[in-house]
């Protein structure tokens, strides 16, 4: 009853219901109704992988004509998806050994900051031009039409750190190859890119070259 009231919504996979119910913290009818809601066994492929591919809604010709948008919203307001998202991410950081993350604004925000809480590093926003108050250094990329430029503090990332870029979407590789280049004025090393999508075809990667990359779903 107590552990049910207090616990229940703490369960985030299948051997976490399946200890409760061997523990009778909880009974197995509460186990199926939180399996259905999660939808568990539909999600899971047979060697324990998560398919977030079913959390990802494809929005046609947003934000503009011909271009097919990947909507991350439905991964991030499920939290075993989520949790599951950041869980990879974070033991790909651990892994090449990250002491800094840093995020482009404003879903790399979204993905950054648990992981770096997860690892106990310091994590680093990357803002466009005039959104942070104090000294920045820059870097400019050309887009299809027109330009961006990326900004972070000048003291944001020391000399000798290991930075791990951290981002939602790997497609041309634009934002990402301008994110290093940052890391690199600082005379920090890239250790690794992280992102949940990738798209292919666009070859992005390509741009990338000799950086551990890891992306959770790929187009």
């Amino acid at each position: 009853g107590a552990f049910f009231q207090t616990n229940i919504l703490t369960l985030n996979n299948i051997e976490e219901y399946t200890q409760a119910v061997s523990h009778n913290y909880i009974s197995k009818i509460e186990v199926i109704k939180k399996k259905e809601y999660y939808s568990f066994e539909s999600k899971y492929t047979n060697d324990n992988k998560f398919i977030l591919k079913d959390y990802i809604v494809d929005v046609p010709n947003y934000p503009k004509e011909g271009i097919l948008f990947k909507d991350i919203t439905p991964l991030l307001n499920d939290q075993a998806a989520f949790n599951y998202a950041i869980d990879a991410i974070s033991e790909f950081a651990n892994s090449v050994g990250a002491t800094v993350v840093l995020g482009p604004e404003s879903r790399g925000f979204i993905f950054g900051c648990p992981v770096a809480y997860k690892n106990k590093i310091g994590f680093v926003p990357v803002r466009k031009p005039g959104k942070l108050p104090r000294k920045t250094i820059e870097e400019s990329y050309d887009l299809e039409y027109g330009s961006n430029t990326l900004c972070i503090h000048e003291d944001a990332i020391k000399k000798g750190d290991k930075v791990i870029i951290i981002d939602d979407l790997l497609a041309t590789g634009g934002t990402l190859e301008a994110a290093v280049k940052l890391i690199k004025k600082c005379e920090a090393e890239v250790v690794g890119i992280a992102c949940v999508i990738e798209l292919k075809d666009l070859e992005g990667r390509n741009k990338l070259n000799n950086i551990n990359i890891k992306t959770l779903i790929e187009y």
